[in-house]
């Protein structure tokens, strides 16, 4: 595994977490829980820990973000950090889901199943050839038999896992840009009122 400084983070869930990698070296991993505020949190604790490794941004060579499942404005608050910190520094995205970063280490064939809102799990097969089922969310009873894992794991070390795996993946020929893994519509509803009406004063 090369031995490039490669920076994770997530932002997915009620919390901002992020972790910096060289190799396989661990330098060093944060995590703040928060319900909201993420958008303003999330590059305080970044530069925290880059300087608490010694690092500067331009010392990173692989950005590594949690693409979902998880809260929708959390998503697209690291996703598009992530974007803007690749295209900024010259320097590849890769973006991970949280089930795949989860199972890192897991016996397989193994089931990733996390709690959802309104009583729904969210679940993802990884059979034992490296094959994964795409994630799927639903009622705990739509659930099929299998062994379960539910990780309690940190979310500093899901950004430790993250990292781990963008920097696995930041040479694939033709990498996507990272994006927001979404199993559900948003709860909020588009606005049904009209939208504004731009009046033309003459002046054009």
């Amino acid at each position: 595994m090369p031995d490039r400084l490669t920076l994770g983070f997530d932002t997915s869930a009620a919390h901002c977490a992020a972790a910096l990698l060289e190799g396989r070296e661990l330098l060093g991993a944060v995590y703040a829980p928060m319900e909201r505020g993420q958008a303003e949190q999330l590059f305080p604790l970044l530069e925290k820990l880059l300087a608490q490794g010694g690092k500067n941004w331009s010392d990173l060579r692989v950005i590594g973000v949690g693409i979902g499942p998880g809260n929708f404005t959390g998503i697209r608050i690291s996703v598009s950090a992530a974007r803007g910190l690749a295209m900024s520094l010259g320097i590849p995205a890769v973006g991970v889901s949280i089930t795949e970063a989860l199972a890192i280490g897991a016996p397989r064939p193994c089931r990733i199943a996390l709690s959802a809102p309104r009583g729904q799990v969210i679940w993802q097969d990884f059979a034992a050839d490296g094959r994964a089922a795409p994630p799927r969310i639903g009622p705990r009873a739509e659930l099929p038999p299998g062994p379960d894992i539910h990780p309690g794991t940190p979310p500093e070390m899901i950004a430790a896992a993250i990292a781990e795996l963008a920097q696995s993946r930041a040479d694939e020929p033709d990498l996507p840009r990272p994006a927001p893994l979404y199993l559900r519509p948003a709860d909020a509803a588009p606005a049904k009122d009209r939208g504004p009406v731009i009046l033309d004063d003459g002046t054009r």
